[in-house]
This record gives C-alpha cells, structure tokens and sequence, in this order.
C-alpha cells in the first residue's frame, strides 16, 4: 500500500500569518500574502527529505484551503499564488497531488489509505484525517524516521 504524504500550506509551511495585515489583504482579494508568505520550516531539508521517500515509493501532496469566502475569481489567483510559492521555494519536489481547495472543504476526502499522513496546523483537520496527522511541530524529524 503506498503513503501519500499531505501537506497544508498556511500555517503549516507558508507563514501567511505572518504577513502584516494579511487578514485586510484577503478581505480585499489581493493574493499578495499567499506571494511573499516566508517559509516556516527549512525547505531545502525538507526537500532532501521528501525526495527520499519518493525513492522509495511515497506520494507527496498538498491539500491547501482557498480563502475563506472567496469569488471564483480570487481563487484563481490564491490558486496560482499557493502553486507558485511551491514551484519557488521546493522546486527540487515534484509533488504527486496539489489540492487547493474551497475553504472547509473536509481534507479527510482526500485521504486513500490507513498509512496516509497529514501535517497541518488546525487541529480539527487533524482529528479529522483517516490516517496519521501531526501537528507542525518536527515535520523534517518525522519524516527523518520514516
């Protein structure tokens, strides 16, 4: 049975909330926050990291909420934003799945397997998943011990 590895973005390995008046961009539809968001892990150990277990037949994808609230036209932005800010900053990833999704959409969906893993910063989202979900806390060394 193959492991899909799932990542969030926001909160998780893109530090939107960190973007001073990130909430007031949003409100008005600009996707500058999902653009200059500054990664909150190292990403380049992470690559290193998420390019071995592929090696050794690990999936890797994303499952990212849009904003919440969001016109279709917005969410083609955040949409492009969120996979730019992945081809910049872990362009050494081809990652297997990339689901930006509507706000609250149930991420557990997208879950395969018992042996699926979720990393994600709302707890809910973890309690949530089918498989194994951690929280941000010492995402490279998990993964290290895989």
């Amino acid at each position: 049975m193959t492991t899909t590895i799932f990542f969030d973005m926001d909160g998780t390995i893109a530090d939107l909330y960190g973007v001073e008046n990130w909430l007031d961009y949003l409100i008005a539809s600009d996707a500058l926050p999902y653009e200059i968001a500054k990664p909150l892990i190292r990403l380049n150990a992470l690559a290193r990291v998420l390019n071995r277990l592929q090696k050794q037949g690990c999936k890797i994808g994303i499952i990212s909420w849009l904003a919440k609230n969001s016109d279709t036209d917005y969410d083609e932005k955040v949409t492009r934003a969120k996979k730019e800010w992945l081809k910049k900053h872990l362009a050494s990833v081809n990652f297997d799945e990339i689901h930006i999704v509507k706000y609250g959409t149930p991420k557990q969906t997208f879950a395969k397997t018992e042996n699926d893993i979720l990393f994600d910063d709302e707890e809910k989202n973890r309690n949530d998943w089918t498989g194994k979900a951690f929280d941000v806390n010492k995402i490279i060394e998990i993964l290290k011990g895989m």
